[in-house]
């Protein structure tokens, strides 16, 4: 049986796109007793499966997840709002005995919940945003690099919804924000212990993980999955906004790119994303602890794993 402190440890696997994670994640789960909570910014929403690279049923083993599939793509799931969704779900992990382990790519949703930045509860100003709408996701990226530099060089500069948000906030008075953490929050954070494993890949290795992972997208039915999706009630700009695996396939159903170029414009905007998702893991969680791969032989995983148990 598991004492107090290694029933409290929270692990996090974390890492850029298309380098193991869930696959990790799982079979961790499978040793340890644990179950997932999903820290992915896409894959809280029912009905984006292909695009958001979601795991299936069959790949999960069993091991429950959590966040996952839980609101429609219409609604904006927000950092908040997955905080929330984790805090719960760590809380009922831990109660029955088993080990919370938080998987996923967005570093802002894993900062958000291991505390390496603090969300202000900001009211939606919907007349600024009513204003921003109106301008490119290129002037709204220099808007925001103006406001807040540091924000700036973490966000994704190709993501209107987020870079309106960031404007948002980087606007407001400090005043104006409820929400400041408190000391029982700020206990709670430090009585918490999160043990950080991050998938670190050669940069061909990555690419090469990269460019098979969108062309089994593409093969599983993306394109299809697109199209449901905008059959369902989606704007055009909704499906922008979620991502570059539904922002191509849709400019392609309006005629605006080929095939060719919808790939091509795909992979490259995967790899820089890529790079901001490293750059962000390094700033932000500096005490991960990187393996190479996923390999059950990784020296750097065992290692890990005895540290862990002991």
């Amino acid at each position: 049986m598991k004492s107090q402190t290694q029933k409290n440890k929270i692990v996090v696997i974390l890492g850029p796109t298309a380098s193991g994670k869930s696959e990790l994640a799982v079979r961790l789960a499978r040793q340890m007793a644990g179950e997932i909570i999903s820290a992915d910014s896409r894959q809280v929403y029912k009905g984006l499966d292909i695009g958001s690279g979601k795991i299936t049923k069959k790949e999960m083993q069993g091991i429950k997840h959590h966040c996952i599939d839980i609101v429609s793509p219409k609604k904006v799931f927000t950092a908040l709002d997955f905080k929330k969704c984790a805090e719960k779900a760590i809380k009922d992990i831990i109660s029955r005995g088993k080990t919370p382990i938080i998987c996923g790519g967005t570093g802002f949703y894993i900062s958000a919940i291991t505390g390496g930045i603090n969300i202000p509860k900001v009211k939606p100003d919907w007349k600024l945003r009513k204003r921003l709408e109106r301008k490119t996701t290129e002037e709204l990226f220099k808007m925001l690099k103006k406001l807040n530099p540091e924000r700036a060089r973490n966000i994704d500069r190709h993501n209107p919804r987020r870079l309106i948000r960031a404007i948002e906030i980087a606007k407001m008075k400090p005043s104006a924000i409820s929400h400041q953490p408190s000391e029982a929050e700020s206990r709670k954070l430090k009585a918490e212990s999160y043990t950080l494993i991050g998938i670190k890949l050669p940069e061909k290795e990555l690419k090469r993980r990269i460019e098979k992972r969108i062309n089994k997208m593409l093969k599983l039915g993306l394109i299809k999955e697109t199209k449901k999706l905008r059959d369902s009630g989606l704007s055009w700009k909704r499906l922008y906004e979620l991502g570059f695996e539904y922002k191509y396939p849709a400019m392609l159903l309006r005629g605006e790119i080929t095939k060719n170029e919808m790939l091509k414009r795909m992979i490259i905007e995967n790899r820089q994303y890529a790079k901001r998702q490293m750059t962000w893991f390094k700033k932000f969680m500096p005490k991960t602890r990187w393996i190479r791969g996923c390999k059950e032989s990784n020296p750097g995983l065992f290692f890990w794993r005895e540290k862990f148990y002991h």
